[in-house]
């Protein structure tokens, strides 16, 4: 069960890769949002009430995005282009995240943090949403996190 997101692709992408091919196995990852920024609400600050406040003396969680490049501007200007491609596909940034993490074909499932029913509500909409990620689209998200 590693984490795996658009900002932490590593161990998923290279580091595994032998067992998806040596044993055909798929995987359950988890932090598929990066603790929501992926979502694109934290592109202009963290709001009130939101994970990122409410727990931000947590060292694992905190170890968590760090791991995964941290919040910063480099993240947040790559959050801001990806929440333009969900824009222009009238989807929300959090399921283009969503579904291009199941594009993945060694993912089997993906662990969701929701705090709130609507999140989830939201967040199964990215299966529709996976079909929307054509190669070019693909091409273009990837371009961004590369």
């Amino acid at each position: 069960q590693p984490q795996y997101n658009m900002l932490k692709r590593e161990r998923v992408e290279k580091e595994y890769l032998p067992i998806y091919e040596k044993y055909g196995m798929g995987l359950t990852i988890w932090s598929p949002l990066n603790a929501g920024i992926l979502t694109g609400k934290y592109n202009n600050g963290i709001p009130k009430g939101s994970r990122l406040d409410l727990f931000k003396d947590n060292g694992g969680l905190k170890g968590n995005i760090d791991e995964a490049g941290g919040l910063n501007e480099k993240t947040l200007e790559r959050v801001k282009k990806l929440t333009k491609i969900a824009d222009d596909l009238g989807v929300k940034t959090a399921q283009v995240a969503l579904a291009w993490v199941l594009k993945n074909d060694h993912v089997s499932s993906a662990i969701l943090g929701v705090s709130r029913v609507e999140q989830l509500q939201e967040n199964i909409k990215s299966l529709e949403v996976k079909a929307k990620l054509t190669d070019d689209v693909m091409k273009k998200i990837n371009s961004i996190f590369e």
